[in-house]
């Protein structure tokens, strides 16, 4: 129970499976039950950054992007990480370290590379991208004191959530494993820090077969922490608030009674929707048909 005990007061280092677009929406809420909210913060790639809405409040929030390019990366990563060390509140910092978010094509990509290296072939995670974590365990280690080892799963007959379930208000239901390592149990050297964070996932995918098998992690649970009250509040205060806006501006220039109020309205709602269908395409994993003859043709090329 060290865990429960620590976890939302203390500075951390979040190391989660990458299962879905929902991912870092689901950081959030798990953050958000433990008063860690305001500073949840999270590594993200680049392009992210220029989605509509949901683009420019990850940059408010001050989320560390990156060109998954490691000479363009190394010197960001290592001031960003530095600059935390002042940080006035716990905070976390979450790395999705296998690089992208877990899909059949990638999986098989990740089973090829493993069978090829000699290395442990993985059925539910992706090979990690280590060298971030590295960095980051090696800037972060003097001020941070824990790495948070997260386990993401999603019960059978369920659905993976996705934005757009969730827009469509279809329920889902997902477990979280969390697991604390002392910053000061791992290793000093890159290579070995490195094969230690393999070691965490070869442990994922052992956790997330036996999950699939019995549908838990484990006998010990965690109290649920609850919703909090305080960001019911904001929640409505903020919809209020947009509401009562959009009202009196409406109202200021006359955007109601007049032919061309309606079409700024309608323009506006247009784009509005535009910016929805480019954050769902961009989010959405493929359709089943195709990765499935994307694998297909994987495979045929493999045995020719």
């Amino acid at each position: 129970m060290e865990t429960y005990r620590l976890i939302g007061k203390e500075h951390a280092f979040l190391m989660p499976n990458h299962m879905c677009d929902t991912d870092i929406l689901m950081m959030w809420l798990l953050a958000q039950r433990f008063g860690c909210l305001r500073s949840a913060l999270m590594v993200v790639k680049k392009s992210s950054k220029y989605l509509p809405i949901y683009g420019w409040a990850i940059w408010f929030f001050g989320f560390v992007f990156l060109d998954r390019s490691w000479e363009k990366d190394e010197q960001k990563l290592k001031s960003s990480f530095q600059e935390l060390q002042d940080f006035p509140r716990p905070f976390w910092l979450t790395m999705f370290v296998e690089g992208t978010r877990m899909t059949p094509v990638k999986l098989l990509e990740a089973q090829e590379f493993a069978a090829s290296r000699g290395l442990p072939v993985p059925r539910h995670v992706l090979i990690p991208r280590t060298k971030g974590f590295v960095a980051a365990v090696k800037y972060m280690r003097s001020f941070v004191p824990a790495v948070y080892d997260i386990t993401v799963a999603v019960p059978k007959g369920h659905a993976v959530p996705s934005l757009l379930s969730i827009c469509n208000r279809q329920p889902s239901e997902v477990k979280i494993h969390i697991k604390r390592y002392s910053m000061k149990e791992l290793p000093e050297s890159d290579a070995s820090i490195a094969q230690w964070c393999r070691d965490r996932f070869v442990e994922k995918d052992a956790m997330l077969e036996k999950f699939q098998a019995e549908g838990r992690f484990g006998d010990q649970k965690i109290p649920d922490a609850g919703r909090s009250l305080k960001s019911l509040l904001v929640c409505i205060t903020c919809t209020c608030t947009t509401y009562f806006g959009i009202y009196k501006f409406c109202k200021m220039f006359s955007l109601l009674s007049t032919w061309k109020g309606n079409g700024i309205l309608a323009a506006g709602l247009a784009m509005a929707v535009l910016f929805l269908h480019i954050l769902f395409e961009y989010t959405k994993l493929p359709q089943r048909s195709l990765v499935a003859a994307e694998t297909n043709e994987k495979k045929k090329k493999k045995l020719n």
